[in-house]
Formats: structure tokens, C-alpha cells, sequence
């Protein structure tokens, strides 16, 4: 059987210089900017101290392909809520959601591929397709993250009254969660709440 090709392992001195060890030889962000846009796997060890640094040098390319000019991805309101979410009660959320929304982005590239192009030969999609494309995509995005958020909710099992007890009343108020464990329910709220933020924004679009 076939094996996974190891990545590549990228080393970073103290005079900042990167070296690519599958090639021996220096190598700058912009070469491995081009490595990641071919699909060349690689991580990053600081050649002093061992440690993997492969995320800050990730943010770092993504720095420098923002400051070109026509080439930034990132608005900045998004950039705005980034910052805000490092330390909330959402940051742990935030990347899974992320990766759902690229990952998702990714699957259906080539169908806005399509769409772009016949955008810019000059045919009008009609009622705006292209965006509503993309709002049904973050909606489903959503959707999916939110049953992904249910699945791990043990902490309000059914059927829980007791013995010759009735049960409980559809809206009677649940056990606190468990001790140390994030509110469910605050978090959907708050998934609600990004939703809604989501597609306040479409509509602004």
C-alpha cells in the first residue's frame, strides 16, 4: 500500500533565514507560499530550541500575501471579530467552525469557479445566484455545526424523572451543567447569534 509523503521539514535560524532540508538549500515565505499553493506539505522547527513553529510562520505568509496590493482575502471586519473571539467563551468553537466553512468552500470551489466565470464573461446571474450560493452555504455551515455541537450534550439525558415521578415540563428548567463544563445552551444561543451576523452581512453583499 501506498504511504503518506512525509512533509517537509523547514528550518528557521536566529538571523531569520528559512532552510528547506528536502532541498538543502534557503528558502524565503514567498517560496513557501508557492509550496502550499501546490499542496507541498511542510512544518517548521526552530533550529535552536526544536519547537514547532509551523503556525506562526503559516500567519506570517498570510501577512505578507495581505500586504500585496489586490491580493487581500480578509476583510476587515472579520480580522475585528477574530481578535475579539481570543479569550471568549467562543474561541473553542472558532476553529471547528472555521474548518467547516473552508473545508466546505473547498468542496464546492469549482461550482463558484463556474459561476465567477460567466460573472466576468458578462452573463448576469440572475437575483444574485452566485451570493445566494454562498449565504446557503454558510447557512448549511451552521446547520451542520450545530448538530455537530448537539451530538456532544450529555449532560441533559432524557427521561430523567425518577420513579413514579411525572415528568418534567416541556419548559421546565434543566439541571445545571456539569461542574467546570461550558452552558450548552449558552452556546447555541451564541451560534444563533453568529448565524444571525452571518447573514446580516449577506444582505449588506
Amino acid at each position: 500500500m501506498a504511504t503518506e509523503k512525509a512533509p517537509i521539514t523547514i528550518k528557521k535560524y536566529a538571523n531569520r533565514r528559512l532552510y528547506n532540508t528536502g532541498t538543502s538549500t534557503y528558502v524565503t515565505l514567498e517560496d513557501l507560499a508557492v509550496m502550499v499553493k501546490k499542496g507541498e506539505d511542510f512544518v517548521v522547527y526552530d533550529a535552536k530550541s526544536g519547537d514547532d513553529i509551523t503556525r506562526p510562520v503559516l500567519a506570517q505568509i498570510i501577512f505578507e500575501q495581505e500586504g500585496k496590493d489586490g491580493q487581500s482575502l480578509l476583510p476587515i471586519a472579520f480580522l475585528r471579530q477574530l481578535i475579539r473571539f481570543y479569550g471568549d467563551s467562543m474561541q473553542m468553537l472558532v476553529p471547528s467552525y472555521l474548518e467547516y466553512s473552508i473545508g466546505n468552500l473547498t468542496t464546492h470551489q469549482q461550482k463558484f469557479r463556474e459561476q465567477i466565470q460567466s460573472a466576468i464573461g458578462g452573463k448576469e446571474l440572475p437575483g444574485g445566484q452566485m451570493f445566494g450560493v454562498l449565504e446557503e452555504q454558510a447557512r448549511a455551515n451552521m446547520a451542520m455545526f450545530s448538530q455537530a455541537l448537539g451530538m456532544f450534550n450529555p449532560f441533559v439525558p432524557k427521561g430523567t424523572a425518577g420513579v413514579g415521578e411525572k415528568p418534567a415540563e416541556p419548559h421546565a428548567q434543566q439541571a445545571p451543567a456539569a461542574a467546570g463544563m461550558p452552558d450548552i445552551d449558552a452556546l447555541k444561543k451564541q451560534l444563533a447569534d453568529m448565524q444571525a451576523k452571518i447573514e446580516g452581512l449577506s444582505r449588506k453583499g
